[in-house]
């Protein structure tokens, strides 16, 4: 049990593995977001539920990336990237700005925060 712990906690540990996952995720976030060909990307039938899945791995990958960075320098930047993406969809012919998908986002946050506090402790003890 102590060997699998110890490889956790290493896994938890590796942060350019985890920022380079973020940098792809916000990468293939604004591609799918302005695109206007359809991708056979596997995704929900329900675009809130894709929205709140995309957030909720975005915060997961900015605590695991920076975790002695406080919530409130970070959340506001992941709620303004949503808020960045609805801007640019307002100004393509085949996307619409949506209010909706914006809270869908806020909510995907607000549960991406929701496990760290266990994930911390952890993060916390020796390897």
């Amino acid at each position: 049990m102590a060997l699998l712990k110890n490889c956790v906690l290493r896994f938890l540990h590796c942060r350019p593995l985890w920022r380079i996952a973020l940098l792809i995720s916000v990468l293939a976030i604004v591609f799918l977001a302005t695109t206007s060909t359809p991708y056979p990307v596997p995704s929900s039938p329900n675009d809130k539920l894709n929205h709140l899945i995309a957030f909720l791995e975005l915060t997961l990958l900015t605590r695991l990336s920076w975790p002695e960075v406080r919530a409130l320098w970070y959340l506001p930047l992941l709620l303004a990237f949503g808020f960045a993406i609805e801007a640019i969809q307002a100004t393509l012919p085949y996307r619409d700005f949506s209010m909706a998908d914006l809270a869908a986002d806020g909510a995907g946050i607000v549960i991406g925060m929701m496990p760290w506090p266990g994930l911390r402790s952890l993060r916390k003890a020796e390897i």
